[in-house]
């Protein structure tokens, strides 16, 4: 039996693109599914702070952040976020900017790390993204996150120690390091196998070829495989 596929993720809870991502890498899992050898892969989901400088209560809406953060007029920061939310709905998802609470999410990605260490990543992830895009939910706040971790199965005061305590942010700076070693400037990013990187919230179709090839070169017998 072939190992998996390794697919290492940066994203982050604020960033829309991320999510997008998530659901067409997802789709076009679902797409190879019914491959005879379909591909197996192991995901793992590795913290990137857009605007680490960001409070945890910001004041004001998603058009105030990003027309101070970016410098942009407000009408193009509302074209832009129309933009996004048509892209979102082809991925099945409904962004609810109107309702989102913009916040810094270092402790949203502490929390990942320990439901990593629970089992619990991917819930979580898409625990996270749904209450940040869709149900206008805070993600910045202990009290939040505790009672979001919580949904997915995990112990709620073993998660608000974690997190008061500062537990997990080591390998959340661990993974941002990482992210600097390897060039990361923008996400989502997907590094595959440890040596492909795709960049942004490619089509489903594109995750299926890539991960249909490299199963396909991973279960070749070894003379058949090229050289070098």
């Amino acid at each position: 039996m072939s190992e998996p596929i390794s697919i290492d993720i940066w994203s982050d809870i604020a960033c829309p693109w991320c999510y997008i991502g998530k659901r067409n890498l997802e789709a076009g899992l679902a797409s190879t599914a019914s491959d005879d050898d379909a591909p197996q892969v192991d995901i793992t989901f590795h913290s990137f702070e857009l605007s680490p400088d960001t409070p945890v209560d910001f004041d004001g809406d998603e058009l105030d952040f990003l027309a101070g953060h970016k410098g942009m007029p407000r009408e193009q920061v509302a074209q832009m976020l129309d933009n996004v939310t048509n892209v979102a709905k082809n991925a099945g998802l409904e962004y609810r900017f109107d309702l989102l609470k913009h916040t810094n999410t270092v402790k949203a990605h502490e929390l990942l790390h320990h439901a990593k260490a629970e089992g619990l990543q991917h819930e979580m992830e898409e625990r996270l993204m749904s209450a940040y895009f869709t149900e206008g939910k805070h993600v910045g706040r202990i009290d939040d996150l505790v009672e979001l971790a919580a949904e997915v199965g995990l112990d709620a005061d073993a998660t608000r120690d974690a997190l008061e305590n500062d537990k997990h942010l080591p390998a959340v700076r661990q993974d941002q390091a990482q992210a600097r070693a390897y060039g990361i400037q923008g996400v989502p990013f997907f590094v595959i196998d440890g040596q492909y990187g795709i960049s942004g919230a490619q089509p489903p179709e594109a995750f299926a070829n890539v991960l249909r090839d490299l199963w396909s070169k991973r279960g070749a017998p070894a003379e058949e495989q090229p050289a070098g």
